[in-house]
Parts: C-alpha cells; sequence; structure tokens
C-alpha cells in the first residue's frame, strides 16, 4: 500500500504547550521505518506551516481563542490530503485535535467530489463543543461539532458545504463530557460507547456494531487521539484522563479495524513530548498505527 505521511504542528487549539512537536516525536519514534517493514511504500510529505503561538494574535474572535491561524492550517490540510492520489492512504499527524477539520474533510473531497465518509473518533473526549457551550474557547474541544456543520461557520465551512453526517460518527473511549456538550452530542445522534461500555461490551463487541452501523460508508477514517488510552500507557497527552483504552484494548482495537479492510485514512493526535516519558507515548501510538496497517503478532 502506498501510505503518505503528512504532519500538522497544530499548537493553537489546546491550552498546553507541546503538542507542536508530536508529528516529530512519532517520526523519531521510527513511524515510516516501521510502516516500511510491514511491506508498505511509505512517502513523508512534510508538514503543513502552523505559526507558533507567541507569533499570531491571539484575540478570541466570538469565543475562538486563535480562530484565524487555525482556519489557514486546517484549509492548507484539506487541500493537501485532497491533492493525493486516490489509492493514497494518508497518515496524518497532529498537533491538537482541531487539525481533523482539516484532515477529516480532505480525506471526504479526495478525488474530486465529497464521499460519504465515516468518522471513528477514539478519544477521551467527546469534542462536541460550540463557540456557545464552550467552557474555555479552545478549538481542539469542538472539531466534530464543526465537522457536522455546527459551530463557527468559518471553521464549518471547510468542505465547501460538506459535512460528516452524525449518523456516520462513532466515538470510543469516552470519559469526559461537558455539560452543554452533552445536550449538543445527545441531540446530534452521534453514537459514543463509554468506557463503561468498553467494561461491558468488550471491544470484539464494540467493534462489530461499529462497522455495521457504518457500513453504508464509501470513506473510513479513524482519528486517534492518544489520550483515549489510559495515562500509565500513554502519559504524554495535554488532558489525561484517568480509566482509558488499556494497551490491548488500542491494539485490539485497531487490529479488527484492519481485518475489516475498510479503513482509509488515519490522524494521530495530541502527542505531547514535553509531558511524556522518554518518548513513551510516540512510540506506543507508532505501534497502534501499525497495528492498523497490517501487523501481526503471528
Amino acid at each position: 500500500m502506498d501510505l503518505s505521511i503528512l504532519g500538522i504542528p497544530m499548537d493553537l487549539g489546546a491550552g498546553r504547550r507541546g503538542v507542536d512537536m508530536g508529528p516529530s516525536a512519532l517520526r523519531n519514534a521510527h513511524l515510516a521505518g516501521t510502516l516500511r517493514g510491514l511491506g508498505h511504500t511509505v512517502t513523508d510529505l512534510g508538514d503543513v506551516e502552523v505559526p507558533l503561538p507567541e507569533t499570531v494574535d491571539k484575540h478570541a474572535e466570538g469565543g475562538l481563542i486563535f480562530l484565524d491561524p487555525i482556519i489557514a492550517a486546517c484549509r492548507s490540510a484539506a487541500e493537501r490530503v485532497a491533492a493525493l492520489p486516490e489509492g493514497t492512504f494518508p497518515v496524518t499527524l497532529g498537533g491538537d485535535h482541531s487539525v481533523s477539520m482539516g484532515t477529516v474533510t480532505g480525506n471526504a473531497l479526495r478525488g474530486g467530489s465529497p464521499r460519504r465518509t465515516g468518522l471513528i473518533w477514539v478519544d477521551a473526549h467527546t469534542d462536541y463543543n460550540t463557540p456557545r457551550s464552550s467552557p474555555s474557547g479552545n478549538i481542539h474541544g469542538m472539531p466534530v461539532a464543526h465537522l457536522t456543520g455546527l459551530g463557527d461557520p468559518q471553521l464549518s465551512g471547510l468542505g465547501g458545504g460538506w459535512h460528516l453526517q452524525p449518523e456516520d460518527i462513532v466515538m470510543i473511549g469516552i470519559r469526559s463530557v461537558d455539560a452543554h456538550e452533552r445536550e449538543l452530542l445527545r441531540g446530534a445522534g452521534i453514537k459514543a460507547y463509554t468506557m463503561k461500555d468498553v467494561d461491558q461490551l468488550g471491544i470484539t463487541r464494540i467493534m462489530d456494531e461499529t462497522l455495521e452501523r457504518l457500513s453504508g460508508t464509501e470513506r473510513l477514517h479513524v482519528s486517534f487521539d492518544a489520550d483515549a488510552l489510559d495515562p500509565s500507557v500513554a502519559p504524554g497527552v495535554g488532558t489525561p484522563v484517568p480509566g482509558g483504552l488499556t494497551y490491548r484494548e488500542g491494539h485490539l482495537l485497531m487490529e479488527l479495524l484492519s481485518e475489516s479492510g475498510r479503513v482509509t485514512s488515519l490522524d494521530i493526535v495530541e502527542v505531547n513530548p514535553v509531558l511524556d516519558t522518554r518518548n513513551q507515548t510516540a512510540e506506543v501510538m507508532v505501534g497502534m498505527a501499525a497495528s492498523l496497517l497490517g501487523q501481526r503478532i503471528l
């Protein structure tokens, strides 16, 4: 398979510094070499240009911090992903999770016309706030809402009228949701598997139900936030929440997705080496990507 790696070193949507070094940390954890070792052809496209927070105005227009540079970076990411050849599998590296507004949009628009796209959101958080509901104004807590057409029209309009359908979104690993965000999520009809569901149902049943729910989609994008994993497994994240997916639960999820043959693109986001221990989180996330892209025990 032809894989293209693209970094989006975004450190504008979150409240803690350091996540802009996530793409470098993942590369230093031998992402490209690991994927080549699985038989893939890997091209590293470098990084989307994103300004450092210290160099741009933090003015919170409409309650949104760093709105303009986030729009610019997400638009650039969407354009670069959308321009990739049809048969290429994009592996996009954050940066904070606001990058997904660009990566999901770009993957849906590849080939020139919008395709029905399913989104598997692996995360401790639903990221379904809008500017009105967000307690912080940090855009990394809002990307899914904007992908479905809510919130700021500049962010929700990156797809030129294309939006994700709520019934084509499945969230896994959820355990931290704001009060207003919970109300929005319930009204939208998005399927969210909390950690209670993971405990009760297990990853295998959840993946069976997820793939059935998304069976009508033409493309399937996985957006994996490192904080979906328990902090004991992935300590290098900006918003750690105890009680997350175990190491084996994460790998099983990715192995089952790999066996489905359905996934067409991947995000790895929110790796923060400043908060990490000897690049542990980046190494774990490289392993997760490898499991999705064909690595097996036997």
